[in-house]
């Protein structure tokens, strides 16, 4: 289960601080999937980053599975975020250099059991419809492709958390699309808990739980 709790979160400023979002709470159980929405700079990828223990928040708190990774110290806390949170970017964040394979098993470089996760990763990037490209590099991809990699990636370690950052947000509306329905798919297969966030009203009416972030305030979306 996710509980997060009255976050609010500030940075320094010449005169005050700036502050992007306050009293921030929501809560989701393992199985469910949430969208937010909001304008550019209502601090949906910074709540985004608080859940996934990526930035501490000013104050406020974060538990996952009944754990508050701000609790740990750097490395408790690294370890704690690549075994029990998956993320995926706007950008893909894949290594240029590393093939479609080697970029899915790279949360996999702290843990045991080579054999294991490599039959893991060929799974996934069946599941993903990537079973045919191992050896290929990112640039012989498509913007599609390289999300669908980056989904395997993210879910690699099975995390119960599973964080997105407009993951459609770069990709023509066909690529979105088969994305999305892939996202959603892979989700309700693992029973992750799933948060989005995202400009496209188009993907996040395909969430039974909705948030809309307005105001550096969070509100559920009937």
């Amino acid at each position: 289960m996710l509980e997060v709790r009255n976050l609010r979160k500030e940075y320094p400023a010449p005169r005050t601080p700036l502050t992007v979002i306050e009293d921030v709470s929501l809560e989701l159980r393992r199985g469910e999937a949430a969208s937010i929405m909001g304008p550019s700079g209502s601090g949906k990828s910074t709540l985004l980053y608080i859940v996934g223990a990526l930035e501490p928040p000013t104050s406020g708190t974060v538990t996952l599975d009944g754990r508050n990774p701000y609790a740990l110290d750097g490395k408790d806390l690294a370890l704690f975020r690549n075994r029990h949170t998956g993320f995926v970017f706007q950008d893909h964040c894949l290594l240029p250099q590393c093939s479609v394979l080697e970029n899915v098993l790279v949360p996999t470089l702290v843990a045991k059991g080579d054999s294991a996760w490599r039959n893991r990763a060929l799974a996934l990037l069946e599941q993903v419809g990537l079973g045919g490209r191992l050896d290929h590099r990112p640039a012989e991809l498509s913007g599609g492709e390289k999300q669908r990699v980056a989904l395997a990636r993210a879910l690699i370690r099975e995390p119960s958390l599973l964080l997105c950052d407009e993951p459609t947000g770069n990709l023509d509306q066909e690529s979105a699309a088969n994305v999305a329905e892939l996202l959603l798919d892979l989700h309700a297969r693992r029973q992750t808990i799933l948060l989005v966030v995202t400009h496209s009203p188009r993907l996040a009416e395909r969430f039974a739980i909705r948030f809309q972030l307005r105001g550096r305030r969070i509100e559920r979306v009937e």
